[in-house]
């Protein structure tokens, strides 16, 4: 996902349990699994880390995604948006007001745009260091890692970042892991595949694989809703196969992103019933969260559509009422 200073353009440990016998701090015997909630799906949209948006306390989020932490250029330090230190005040004081609702925050590191760290940085344990910052600076124990691109096809950056996570997490106990990876609608593609593939092997307890559902191609200029629930029903299959895991289980670690209203790609849209479908979708199945891209976004733009070539990064394109997309994810 790109970040927002580009014009336009929870099962911890579920899956290494099941592919390499992680110690869990369950003893399977739950509470919720004899009388479960109304609805297990949680809404976690993706914010910005440094800005603040009318539409972002719409939906009443559970967590709030923080986008993103990235290396401002060559070097190992994290900071936000590629810009601010972890120390800077104004992030500090926004991430405390978005906790005031009792949302919790998850630190998203990667994007579309600038460097991850995993591309900067020298060794595991520096990499390690630099997460640990990040979460750290925002008082957080979930991190998501939002690899696409270039940086998805680096497998010496992958196998680097997996090495940094499961050294993170030794020193965490408790520390929540995401990846957010692109996915078609036949499912995840070979290098997303490669990516789980090394979390599994470096015994990375990954809580949750968030799908981007989203941008396909010009070609595909059918329903996008329908497109999301058929991209989640291909990865579904190849999830339960990555990490051995059950219907339900596989389900269960699965996140779902949508972005709404106007995609990248001419002849995409996500429309308010399509959000409404997702969500539907994510609660029959019992999915981890739905989010979107973005709350900046959750609003109709000023001067109408923008052009087909070119979605907004702060309206989404289409008619709505401020809010609404994040109103359909939620609930």
């Amino acid at each position: 996902m790109r970040s927002f200073l580009t014009p336009a353009a929870g099962l911890a440990c579920l899956f290494a349990l099941a592919a390499t016998g992680c110690s869990s701090v369950s003893d399977g015997t739950s509470d919720a699994a004899a009388k479960a909630p109304e609805s297990s799906t949680s809404y976690a949209p993706y914010v910005s880390a440094t800005t603040a948006t009318a539409t972002e306390s719409a939906g009443s989020p559970t967590t709030y995604n923080l986008a993103f932490v990235i290396s401002g250029g060559s070097d190992c330090a994290p900071r936000w948006d590629g810009m601010s230190g972890m120390d800077d005040a104004e992030v500090k004081s926004r991430i405390a007001k978005l906790r005031k609702s009792g949302a919790t925050v998850r630190v998203s590191f990667g994007g579309a745009s600038g460097k991850e760290l995993a591309t900067t940085c020298d060794n595991a344990s520096a990499l390690a260091d630099a997460y640990g910052k990040a979460l750290d600076a925002a008082g957080s124990a979930q991190a998501d890692f939002d690899i696409e691109g270039r940086t998805l096809t680096d497998s010496a950056s992958v196998d680097l970042r997996s090495r940094a996570i499961a050294r993170l997490q030794k020193q965490r106990p408790g520390l929540e892991v995401s990846f957010t990876l692109p996915v078609m609608p036949s499912g995840l593609d070979s290098h997303g595949l490669s990516l789980l593939e090394s979390a599994n092997v470096h015994d990375v307890q990954v809580s949750t694989v968030n799908l981007m559902t989203m941008n396909y191609a010009e070609s595909y200029t059918g329903d996008m809703g329908d497109y999301a629930l058929t991209a989640a029903k291909a990865a579904h299959t190849q999830l339960k196969k990555v990490f051995g895991l059950s219907d339900a289980a596989a389900w269960e670690g699965m996140a779902l992103t949508s972005m709404i209203g106007a995609n990248d790609v001419s002849g995409e849209t996500f429309t308010l019933e399509d959000a409404a479908q997702v969500r539907s979708f994510a609660e029959e199945r019992r999915i981890a969260w739905v989010s979107m891209w973005s709350t900046f976004r959750d609003r109709q733009c000023e001067k109408g559509v923008p052009s087909r070539d070119d979605a907004a990064t702060d309206c989404s394109g289409v008619k709505q009422k401020p809010g609404a997309f994040a109103r359909e994810f939620g609930g």
